[in-house]
């Protein structure tokens, strides 16, 4: 069994916001795979099974997503190595999309909750949504909406993530990293 887990905040006020493209990823694939909905109260979070996949977006709101993905590993025995943690990354442009393994959290507060909780050494799809002028108004901005170049890319950043999400079942990571990885947003357009 793996585990997608797609981080963002629950509720419509932050539904298209930065901080939520890992749910939009995890939309995408609902979409794609039509999984059946087995959300239980103790998961902490909307959960999906396809066969042997888990698609999982926690409602913990983001700085305890973590609970959600304890939680639904702990249940169905899933390792850290089975685990793929889709999330915005400022350090990264808009559109950049690079997998990885372990790693800091780089201030990302659901990183930051998953690891306290489960250890780093999960797997990352990383997506660029870049960052503010200032460091001070880094909450704000990723809390805020895709400006309007971006919305016009953004579902082809989703398609590709998604895409490049359940590819991750069935081909090694580093194999993945070189097929897939992108420095900014160029093949979108």
């Amino acid at each position: 069994m793996k585990l997608i887990v797609g981080l963002g905040n629950p509720g419509p006020t932050y539904q298209l916001t930065r901080h939520n493209i890992g749910f939009m990823v995890i939309d995408k694939l609902i979409e794609e795979l039509n999984p059946n909905n087995i959300t239980k109260k103790s998961f902490e979070g909307e959960l999906y099974k396809s066969k042997d996949l888990l698609l999982l977006k926690p409602t913990t709101f983001m700085n305890l997503s973590g609970k959600s993905v304890q939680s639904v590993s702990h249940f169905f025995k899933i390792d850290l190595d089975n685990i793929l943690v889709i999330h915005d990354d400022i350090d990264l442009s808009f559109g950049a999309l690079k997998i990885k393994k372990g790693g800091g959290h780089g201030g990302h507060n659901g990183l930051r909750s998953i690891d306290s909780l489960l250890g780093k050494e999960y797997n990352r799809l990383r997506l660029g949504v870049d960052k503010p002028s200032r460091k001070e108004m880094v909450a704000n901005y990723v809390l805020g909406k895709f400006n309007s170049d971006e919305q016009k890319l953004l579902d082809n950043f989703i398609e590709y993530a998604s895409n490049v999400a359940s590819k991750w079942q069935n081909k090694p990571l580093n194999e993945l990293k070189s097929l897939y990885s992108k420095k900014d947003s160029s093949y979108l357009k």
